[in-house]
């Protein structure tokens, strides 16, 4: 706009000058007329100034009407520049608007990521129905919703996470029913490095292949191996602090320090430590539990081949808990664990075997038999249990896939007295069934068990199934 001011300037002084010199022109043809007498000129001279100053004026026409044309022209490119500046104008804050949404968004994105991965808390669950129709006693068939299960998540960060587990057992929970509701997990995690980790709070003991894998699509079998059961009290948990870790050759390892049984509660009146087993009847399960004296566990566990797992645990707890007056104040229980699992194409292969003893029991033995009870339930110094088991991918379309299965299991829930009773006899189990996997989280289930000792169902305590035919339906996600 300034250029433009400066040459309309120009164009104004041009004019000017032409107006001058052709007035100047004239006024020297005014005054060479009235000297025609003195100077003599001719009318030739007069007639050539008169042409000369036409040309002159002329050509101050011409640069002037030059000079509009130019101003017109430059107007025009000035106001399209002014245009193209605007529309540029417009695109540079469309642009900036954009940049700023995407900004947004990759901060939003940001911020969900951080919700998910470092700050997230996720719902878990699992359950299971099954029918039980004992062969030798149909009249006690039954449907129970054995469980439950609703478990919670959370991360408080990408070392540290919360883990807690409500079930219930039994479809109702009441005092005149046989239902349960019990936290069956709450503890807390923190990673210390990425092969080191720490734990704290109420969480399930490492031994077995069932224990810390127990929902229904880990194992085979509407019910679950009664060695997990009555050997090991699936689930068994315990208060305590731990670590655990892995190492690059393929080795796991977990070692705790934990609250032990109770052996105080042992009842010589009842027979649940016989047929639900020593820890079903001891084991605090973090309500109240007496912690006068702590035990530990160490478990080991290797994968180094595609497949297979190799793995074992050693408990050791003092269970006499130093109560007063009571005869079993220095007893120990020692648990040992021997597992493995190996799993290759279409077949897959299972056992394990546990050893536990109880140490000084004699006194305590003596008094329960001195005692007014008769055939008072004695505290065993030494209980196993074992199985073998195979299973087998006999059919899959799409996401049904068939694994039929056979069990074998020898245990005994009593099989010594430090001499003050003989040892019972040992239980041998035989369990023929498949599981029908539907997707990744169903499974429909059914088997017969065959018992050489306990053929007849316990319709009261269902300690005991009996020989049976059992069908069932679990999930977990």
């Amino acid at each position: 706009m300034q250029f433009l001011n400066r040459q309309n300037s120009l164009v104004r002084a041009l004019t000017l000058s032409g107006m001058m010199l052709t007035a100047s022109g004239m006024s020297s043809l005014v005054l060479a007329a009235n000297d025609q007498s003195s100077d003599s000129m001719s009318n030739a001279q007069l007639t050539q100034m008169v042409k000369e100053l036409s040309a002159q004026n002329k050509m101050l026409l011409e640069k002037l009407n030059q000079l509009e044309a130019n101003q017109l022209k430059q107007t025009a490119q000035v106001q399209v520049q002014n245009t193209q500046i605007q529309q540029q104008t417009q695109q540079v804050q469309q642009q900036a608007q954009a940049v700023a949404q995407v900004q947004q968004d990759i901060k939003s994105s940001a911020a969900q990521k951080q919700s998910n991965d470092g700050s997230s808390t996720t719902v878990s669950g699992y359950g299971e129905i099954g029918y039980n129709r004992p062969t030798k006693a149909p009249e006690d068939s039954n449907v129970d919703v054995q469980r439950a299960v609703i478990g919670l998540n959370h991360r408080f960060d990408d070392k540290t996470k919360m883990v807690a587990e409500f079930e219930w057992e039994h479809a109702i929970t009441s005092s005149s029913d046989k239902g349960e509701a019990e936290v069956e997990q709450l503890w807390i995690e923190r990673e210390f490095k990425p092969d080191l980790r720490g734990r704290a709070g109420l969480f399930l003991m490492p031994v077995g292949l069932i224990n810390q894998n127990h929902e229904p699509t880990a194992y085979y079998g509407v019910y679950r191996p009664e060695v997990d059961t009555k050997i090991i009290p699936s689930t068994w948990r315990e208060v305590g602090i731990g670590l655990s870790g892995d190492t690059e050759n393929g080795f796991t390892w977990d070692t705790a320090f934990t609250t032990s049984p109770n052996l105080s509660k042992w009842d010589p009146t009842s027979t649940e430590g016989r047929d639900r087993g020593p820890l079903q009847a001891t084991h605090g399960e973090g309500q109240f539990a007496t912690a006068r004296d702590f035990g530990g566990v160490v478990a080991l566990n290797w994968r180094g081949i595609p497949g297979l797992m190799l793995g074992g645990s050693v408990v050791y707890d003092s269970i006499g808990q130093h109560q007063p007056n009571f005869l079993g104040n220095h007893s120990k229980l020692l648990m040992l664990d021997l597992h493995g699992r190996y799993q290759i194409d279409n077949l897959d292969l299972s056992g394990e075997i546990i050893r536990a003893t109880i140490s000084n029991t004699a006194d305590l033995n003596a008094s329960f038999l001195a005692s007014t009870t008769p055939d008072p339930t004695l505290i065993p110094s030494l209980f196993y249990g074992g199985y073998l088991q195979a299973g087998y991918r006999a059919w899959q379309s799409g996401d049904y896939v068939l694994k039929p299965f056979i069990r074998y299991e020898i245990l005994n829930t009593a099989a010594g007295f430090d001499s003050l009773a003989a040892k019972q006899p040992d239980e041998r189990i035989w369990t023929l069934g498949a599981n029908l996997e539907i997707g990744e989280g169903v499974v429909v289930k059914a088997d017969y068990r065959k018992n050489k000792l306990n053929t007849m169902p316990d319709p009261e305590n269902h300690f005991n199934l009996g020989d049976s035919l059992n069908l069932g339906v679990g999930f977990s996600f």
